[in-house]
């Protein structure tokens, strides 16, 4: 798959793996306004044999492919949670929070 990658200019160390070049409307709206700006750092092709130093490429792929990106953080970052679905999460444009 080939992907582009963007690093966050306000959380150090973190980056968002897009299915497509730009793609940045597939991001949650909170996750946008907690990463800031991003500046482009990559592009690649990713394949389930590639070895990534700090991802599992497999988890990687599944995120690109469900939901068309994917939030690379630093170890033991909270930041992890965002790659879950939004399955029970409704967000109201009135707050800036998300609610269960």
């Amino acid at each position: 798959m080939h992907c582009f990658v963007y690093a966050s200019l306000r959380k150090p160390d973190t980056y968002v793996w897009l299915n497509r070049r730009e793609a940045f409307d597939l991001l949650p709206e909170p996750l946008v306004l907690l990463l800031g700006e991003l500046r482009f750092v990559l592009e690649v092709e990713l394949t389930p044999q590639r070895k990534l130093p700090q991802e599992d490429t497999e988890k990687v792929l599944a995120n690109l492919g469900s939901q068309g990106w994917h939030l690379q953080a630093p170890p033991n970052e909270t930041l992890s949670v965002c790659n879950q679905p939004n399955l029970n999460r409704e967000i109201d444009p009135n707050a800036s929070i998300v609610r269960a």
